[in-house]
Parts: C-alpha cells; sequence; structure tokens
C-alpha cells in the first residue's frame, strides 16, 4: 500500500505559503506505510523540529488496479473516501525548500498521515462539491470544498497513474485549503465532512 498527496491543490492555501503560482499539473508527493495514523490512535509530537502544522484533506483509497487511466473512468477506480489530516513539520519544510532539497522528512515522518472512517461516496450528494472541516477542542479552524480544488480527485487520479500503478488499497491525500495552523499538545484534533465526524486525534 502507498500513499500519494497533492501539494498545492487551493489558491488559497497557496497564498497563504507565499506561493504566486498556480500549478499546470498535480504536484504530488509521497509518504511511507508507516506515515499511517488511525483508528483514534494519539499522535506524539517529535522532537526534530519545533512546528508542525495540520493540513486537513479529503483522502480516497482505490478500490481496484489502475495504470494510465483516462479522466472520464477515474471515478471507477475509488469508492471510498474520509477526511486526513497531513501533519507538516513547517520549519524543516521551509529550511528543505532554502536549500532545494527533497521534502521527504517533513512529510513523511511516522505518524504525518492522520485518516479517519472510510464512508462510501455514494452517502454524499457531490464529491465535486464536499464540504469538509477541521475542529480543535471544538471550535471550527479549517474549512474547505471540493469544488475550490485546482484538480479535481478524478485529474488527480488518472494524472497520478501516469507515473504510479494505483493498487487496491492506496489512499490519495487531495490537497489542503487555506487555514492551516500549528498543533500544540493537548488539542483535541477531529475532522468532518459535511456534518459527520470521520477522524479523532489526541496531540500529546
Amino acid at each position: 500500500m502507498k500513499i500519494l498527496a497533492v501539494g498545492m491543490n487551493y489558491a488559497e492555501h497557496n497564498k497563504e505559503l507565499n506561493n504566486t503560482f498556480l500549478p499546470k499539473e498535480p504536484v504530488i508527493f509521497s509518504k511511507p506505510e508507516s506515515a499511517l495514523l488511525r483508528e483514534g490512535k494519539p499522535f506524539f509530537v517529535p522532537d526534530f523540529a519545533e512546528r508542525f502544522d495540520y493540513e486537513t484533506e479529503i483522502v480516497v483509497r482505490i478500490n481496484r488496479l489502475g495504470k494510465n487511466i483516462a479522466e472520464r473512468f477515474a471515478y471507477r477506480y475509488y469508492d471510498e473516501i474520509t477526511v486526513g489530516i497531513d501533519i507538516t513539520a513547517r520549519d524543516l519544510q521551509q529550511q528543505l525548500r532554502k536549500e532545494g532539497l527533497p521534502w521527504d522528512i517533513c512529510k513523511g515522518f511516522d505518524g504525518s498521515a492522520v485518516i479517519g472512517d472510510f464512508v462510501n461516496k455514494s452517502e454524499f450528494e457531490d464529491i465535486n462539491n464536499l464540504n469538509f472541516s477541521l475542529q480543535i477542542d471544538q471550535q471550527t479552524v479549517q474549512k474547505g470544498c471540493t469544488r475550490d480544488m485546482i484538480f479535481s480527485i478524478d485529474q488527480i487520479i488518472a494524472y497520478a497513474s501516469r507515473f504510479f500503478t494505483l493498487k487496491t488499497g492506496d489512499l490519495i491525500f487531495t490537497g489542503t485549503p487555506a487555514g492551516i495552523r500549528q498543533i500544540e499538545e493537548g488539542q483535541l484534533l477531529e475532522g468532518y465532512i459535511e456534518s459527520r465526524k470521520l477522524l479523532e486525534t489526541k496531540i500529546k
């Protein structure tokens, strides 16, 4: 099982990170399987960076083998979605960017891919107009809608399958909207799709 993720997929998020350009194609990076954090397990703040940010995202799970998938058929390759958190070591990422180095250690460390419970996409009226949010200690801190994606879920799947054979169980994090902030020990993070709570993790 592999985890693929999309960077810079919401224009407002790009602005808050001072990225002034819009990508012409999806920006794909990966996380190892050891990054996965699920079943409500807590996230333990590592000691190798000073700032860790939450990035709330819609996550899709691939349900069949696919390579070079046409965009018009991409909807057939996933039937379940959830909300996830791409936890980023932000100060480390900024240092790596400045030096022109890869992002792997700031994005792929253990526990950095938090996922909630998966639900069938048929339970939602329109995947391309789907609201999701994150609450910290019962206060909404980040909100997004899939209609604001630069690249849709189907476009992401089609593009990624040009480079990677997608296999059953693979996960794709589809990008975060504006509103990222630093996490702190003691916080309770809860992720929602529409009004449905699917994710919970405690920061320790």
